[in-house]
């Protein structure tokens, strides 16, 4: 999607400010002996409450309002009977819409005390998002976004996931620009303009290099070599003056 009137942008604040909203009241409502079904729930009651629709059901009939991946379970997580525990690092990722603008976000949390190393892999999950958001404006390589967020991921020693990648939202959940790398590509010579909207969404980690699907059911993925893996995401619109981040909460 490009933002061509102001409209617009206040059609996806309203839908970003939801999905925020839903997401961090979601994240503050876990607890250990929950089960995902019922943090789902906890998501599908307010988006329903702010007139909002989930967009993985209404886009790819997933079964589930939200996508919550806990520890090897890293994006597209189905909702069900596991039960959340202390020491988990739950994904939760929310994506709606309303009156026709969609909007994208996810984080992971730690439930309760973690090794240092995690929390700090969340620290660095969360900055790797933002150096990314950094490198998004009018005339700038959606390349840039990428080869940022590698250098930063290299310079610490992390991997990063590089078959889930940031796409354009807007008036659906995925459309162009398509496969915007957030891992170091070559030969990517698109540009972003004015007005566009778009994800930014790395998949960190420690030693994860692909997203690779699971038995249990046609959604999953799993990280491949199996390690811890964080992502951060915000829906971003790409202007003159910089970005401006519409997913977020208030």
């Amino acid at each position: 999607m490009t933002i061509t009137h102001q409209n617009d942008l206040d059609g996806l604040r309203a839908i970003g400010r939801i999905v925020a909203n839903t997401m961090h009241a979601m994240a503050a409502a876990m607890e250990p002996g929950m089960t995902t079904l019922e943090l789902d729930r906890i998501g599908h009651d307010l988006l329903e409450r702010e007139g909002a629709v989930s967009a993985p059901q209404a886009t790819y009939d997933f079964p589930g309002a939200t996508c919550i991946s806990v520890n090897e379970e890293i994006a597209h997580g189905v909702p069900g009977a596991r039960v959340l525990a202390v020491g988990d690092l739950v994904n939760i990722d929310v994506s709606a819409s309303l009156n026709g603008y969609f909007a994208d976000t996810g984080a992971s949390f730690c439930l309760g005390p973690v090794p240092p190393s995690l929390d700090r892999l969340c620290r660095d999950g969360r900055r790797a998002m933002q150096i990314g958001i950094a490198q998004v404006g009018h005339d700038k390589p959606l390349a840039g976004i990428g080869n940022a967020i590698g250098a930063f991921a290299s310079k610490r020693g992390y991997t990063l996931i590089r078959n889930l990648a940031s796409h354009g939202v807007g008036k659906a959940l995925h459309e162009a620009p398509e496969e915007v790398s957030t891992w170091p590509t070559r030969g990517d010579r698109r540009r972003m303009h004015d007005g566009l909207v778009l994800t930014v969404e790395p998949f960190l980690s420690r030693g994860g290099r692909w997203a690779a699907p699971g038995i249990d059911d046609d959604w999953t993925l799993y990280s491949q070599p199996a390690a811890p893996v964080v992502q951060y995401e915000h829906t971003v619109v790409a202007t003159r003056r910089g970005p401006i981040v519409v997913t977020m909460p208030g």
